[in-house]
Protein backbone atom coordinates (compact mmCIF):
# COMPACT_ATOMS: atom_id res chain seq x y z
CA UNK A 1 0.00 0.00 0.00
CA UNK A 2 2.74 2.45 0.40
CA UNK A 3 3.85 1.61 -2.69
CA UNK A 4 0.22 3.27 -4.30
CA UNK A 5 1.06 6.13 -2.00
CA UNK A 6 3.84 7.13 -4.22
CA UNK A 7 2.61 6.71 -6.83
CA UNK A 8 1.92 10.09 -9.06
CA UNK A 9 -1.37 10.25 -11.00
CA UNK A 10 -1.16 12.44 -14.38
CA UNK A 11 -3.99 12.45 -16.88
CA UNK A 12 -3.14 11.98 -20.72
CA UNK A 13 -6.00 12.21 -23.24
CA UNK A 14 -8.87 12.26 -21.02
CA UNK A 15 -7.86 9.07 -19.02
CA UNK A 16 -5.79 8.94 -15.96
CA UNK A 17 -2.45 7.12 -15.87
CA UNK A 18 -0.30 5.90 -13.65
CA UNK A 19 3.15 6.18 -13.17
CA UNK A 20 5.75 3.80 -11.84
CA UNK A 21 4.04 1.00 -12.87
CA UNK A 22 6.93 -1.42 -13.35
CA UNK A 23 6.83 -3.06 -16.57
CA UNK A 24 2.94 -1.73 -17.81
CA UNK A 25 2.36 0.37 -20.34
CA UNK A 26 -1.64 1.35 -20.88
CA UNK A 27 -0.97 2.15 -24.63
CA UNK A 28 0.85 -1.16 -25.50
CA UNK A 29 -2.34 -3.14 -23.71
CA UNK A 30 -4.96 -1.61 -25.58
CA UNK A 31 -2.72 -2.16 -28.55
CA UNK A 32 -2.82 -5.29 -28.03
CA UNK A 33 -6.33 -5.40 -26.93
CA UNK A 34 -7.67 -3.64 -29.86
CA UNK A 35 -5.38 -5.87 -32.29
CA UNK A 36 -7.51 -8.70 -30.34
CA UNK A 37 -10.80 -7.35 -31.29
CA UNK A 38 -10.27 -6.35 -34.80
CA UNK A 39 -8.91 -10.41 -35.62
CA UNK A 40 -12.37 -10.92 -33.91
CA UNK A 41 -10.01 -13.12 -30.91
CA UNK A 42 -12.14 -11.98 -27.42
CA UNK A 43 -10.18 -11.93 -24.12
CA UNK A 44 -10.72 -15.96 -22.89
CA UNK A 45 -12.23 -14.65 -19.59
CA UNK A 46 -15.91 -15.89 -20.27
CA UNK A 47 -16.91 -15.18 -16.95
CA UNK A 48 -15.94 -11.48 -16.51
CA UNK A 49 -18.17 -8.79 -16.02
CA UNK A 50 -16.16 -6.32 -17.48
CA UNK A 51 -18.21 -6.40 -20.38
CA UNK A 52 -21.45 -7.44 -20.11
CA UNK A 53 -23.41 -10.13 -21.98
CA UNK A 54 -24.84 -7.84 -24.23
CA UNK A 55 -21.11 -6.82 -24.93
CA UNK A 56 -20.82 -9.41 -27.92
CA UNK A 57 -23.61 -7.90 -29.45
CA UNK A 58 -21.69 -4.95 -29.63
CA UNK A 59 -19.00 -3.75 -32.49
CA UNK A 60 -15.63 -3.71 -31.36
CA UNK A 61 -15.21 0.10 -31.74
CA UNK A 62 -17.92 0.18 -29.33
CA UNK A 63 -16.30 -2.12 -26.82
CA UNK A 64 -12.92 -0.05 -26.68
CA UNK A 65 -14.95 3.08 -26.11
CA UNK A 66 -16.87 0.84 -23.24
CA UNK A 67 -13.51 -0.23 -21.91
CA UNK A 68 -11.85 2.62 -21.87
CA UNK A 69 -14.69 4.17 -20.23
CA UNK A 70 -14.15 1.30 -17.92
CA UNK A 71 -10.60 1.97 -17.12
CA UNK A 72 -11.46 6.24 -17.21
CA UNK A 73 -13.47 5.32 -14.10
CA UNK A 74 -11.23 2.22 -12.90
CA UNK A 75 -8.40 5.28 -12.92
CA UNK A 76 -10.65 7.45 -11.37
CA UNK A 77 -11.85 5.26 -8.33
CA UNK A 78 -7.72 4.32 -7.66
CA UNK A 79 -7.08 8.25 -7.89
CA UNK A 80 -9.53 8.83 -5.42
CA UNK A 81 -8.40 6.23 -3.13
CA UNK A 82 -4.81 7.62 -3.66
CA UNK A 83 -5.87 10.76 -2.44
CA UNK A 84 -7.37 9.46 0.65
CA UNK A 85 -4.34 7.71 1.26
CA UNK A 86 -2.32 10.73 0.95
CA UNK A 87 -4.41 12.58 2.71
CA UNK A 88 -4.85 9.71 5.60
CA UNK A 89 -1.49 9.81 6.01
CA UNK A 90 -0.73 13.63 6.23
CA UNK A 91 -3.64 13.11 9.26
CA UNK A 92 -1.77 10.40 10.65
CA UNK A 93 1.37 12.70 10.60
CA UNK A 94 -0.69 15.56 12.28
CA UNK A 95 -1.81 12.98 15.14
CA UNK A 96 2.00 11.62 15.51
CA UNK A 97 3.28 15.47 15.93
CA UNK A 98 -0.05 16.26 18.10
CA UNK A 99 1.19 12.87 20.04
CA UNK A 100 4.63 14.15 20.26
CA UNK A 101 3.55 17.26 21.81
CA UNK A 102 1.56 15.75 23.98
CA UNK A 103 3.70 13.42 25.29
CA UNK A 104 6.66 16.13 25.86
CA UNK A 105 4.23 18.11 27.48
CA UNK A 106 3.49 15.32 29.52
CA UNK A 107 6.83 14.66 30.58
CA UNK A 108 7.25 18.31 31.59
CA UNK A 109 4.37 18.08 33.68
CA UNK A 110 5.92 15.06 35.40
CA UNK A 111 8.84 16.54 36.14
CA UNK A 112 6.83 19.58 37.49
CA UNK A 113 4.79 17.59 39.65
CA UNK A 114 8.13 15.44 40.97
CA UNK A 115 9.51 19.08 41.85
CA UNK A 116 6.46 20.38 43.95
CA UNK A 117 6.30 17.43 45.35
CA UNK A 118 10.25 17.32 46.87
CA UNK A 119 9.37 21.10 47.93
CA UNK A 120 6.10 19.57 49.82
CA UNK A 121 8.20 16.86 51.88
CA UNK A 122 10.21 19.75 52.44
CA UNK A 123 8.02 22.18 53.30
CA UNK A 124 6.29 18.95 55.71
CA UNK A 125 9.49 18.44 57.74
CA UNK A 126 9.76 22.47 58.08
CA UNK A 127 6.75 22.21 59.68
CA UNK A 128 7.04 19.81 61.78
CA UNK A 129 10.42 20.95 62.79
CA UNK A 130 8.83 24.08 63.64
CA UNK A 131 5.89 22.88 65.86
CA UNK A 132 8.49 20.79 67.77
CA UNK A 133 10.21 24.10 68.39
CA UNK A 134 6.61 25.93 69.05
CA UNK A 135 5.91 22.94 71.69
CA UNK A 136 9.35 23.40 72.99
CA UNK A 137 8.86 26.97 73.82
CA UNK A 138 5.35 26.51 74.99
CA UNK A 139 6.56 24.15 78.04
CA UNK A 140 9.34 26.68 78.46
CA UNK A 141 6.91 29.76 78.61
CA UNK A 142 4.52 27.58 81.20
CA UNK A 143 7.67 26.65 82.82
CA UNK A 144 8.80 30.24 83.21
CA UNK A 145 4.72 31.05 84.16
CA UNK A 146 5.65 28.22 87.26
CA UNK A 147 8.82 30.43 88.07
CA UNK A 148 7.29 33.50 88.23
CA UNK A 149 3.86 33.03 90.24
Amino acid sequence: SSKIRNMEVQSADGVAVLEDCIGFSLTKTISKVEEKLKKGVLPDCQDDDIIPRVGNEMGTEAQIRFLKAKLRVTQEDLANVVFECRKKDEENQNLEIRLKDTEEENTRLQRTISLQQSQTEKYKMLSQEANKKNEGLQQEVTALEKVLQ
